[in-house]
């Protein structure tokens, strides 16, 4: 009981910073809000020590000559990313009534609309890079609502808001693991459209490149697109400006092969992503340990 409590105590004392953040904005318009929670993450993760660390070194895999100044403003701009990513996730639905501010293209919508209008389900890959909430909130304004695939918090306060906001970007959202999985299976062969994100480390995955260096990764979209003959699609949803404008861009769907080449054909397009803005990406998933 006692170790319940103490946890249940953790619990909160690690919410209460955000949960400040976002109490003492709440009068704010969304933009200045979504500015003001990305401005402080963006500070926490240039200055605080364990962030910082925790960046550089994943940084410096793959930008090894990168200096020290250039790596500061690199983690500025991803803890800004950070902030306002979270704080659109917390509000989707508000987020998704912005949608003047997206600008769309890219051949994979009409993929996706061809799957669509002959009852086909179609997977979305994309990552942590940019807001990928945006992809789907342009989905859901076509008509072509798409479940999503996510991991549960194990702080109870962030997986409350966290799975709340998700919802509201549509249904259904799916749990990794055995049930999740099961679930997502009838979804797609129902016809429904599911989003996952596949730049996370996949203990049981295969080692294929990514930004230049084996990653353990899944194949479970790529074997799922296969199987249920199904479009598979990379989207992005990247900021630009001052971060509250989006370029939502879905490249032609992934020609069938097999699922490692098709991965790798991922992997290889998030990566020209990465390198073209790295700030975009979430360089805190520690995606090469142990590969």
């Amino acid at each position: 009981m006692l170790t319940r409590s103490v946890k249940s105590a953790w619990h909160h004392v690690r919410y209460i910073p955000l949960w400040s953040a976002l109490l003492s904005s709440r009068w704010r318009s969304f933009e200045r809000r979504s500015h003001a929670l990305g401005t402080a993450v963006g500070g926490i993760v240039r200055w605080f020590p364990i962030v910082r660390r925790r960046v550089d070194r994943e940084v410096l895999r793959v930008y090894p000559d990168m200096a020290r100044r250039e790596r500061a403003l690199l983690r500025r701009e991803m803890g800004r990313n950070m902030g306002q990513t979270l704080f659109e996730i917390y509000h989707d639905a508000e987020f998704q009534t912005r949608l003047d501010r997206f600008a769309v293209s890219g051949p994979g919508l009409d993929a996706l609309e061809k799957a669509r209008a002959a009852g086909r389900g179609a997977i979305i890959v994309s990552g942590h890079f940019g807001q990928w909430e945006a992809i789907r909130a342009v989905l859901k304004a076509r008509g072509m609502e798409s479940g999503a695939v996510y991991k549960p918090q194990t702080n109870r306060h962030y997986q409350r808001r966290l799975l709340a906001g998700i919802e509201a970007g549509g249904k259904p959202i799916l749990a990794t693991g055995r049930v999740g999985t099961k679930a997502l299976v009838r979804h797609l062969r129902d016809g429904g459209i599911i989003s996952i994100l596949l730049d996370e480390k996949y203990a049981e995955g295969v080692r294929i490149p990514f930004v230049g260096m084996p990653a353990m990764t899944s194949l479970s979209a790529a074997q799922l697109a296969l199987k249920y003959d199904l479009p598979m699609v990379p989207a992005y949803g990247t900021r630009v400006g001052d971060g509250s404008r989006f370029e939502v861009a879905f490249e032609a769907a992934i020609p069938h092969t097999d699922a490692h080449t098709m991965t790798q054909a991922f992997n290889d397009s998030l990566s020209a992503r990465i390198h073209a803005d790295p700030a975009q990406w979430y360089w805190l998933l520690r995606r090469w340990d142990g590969a």
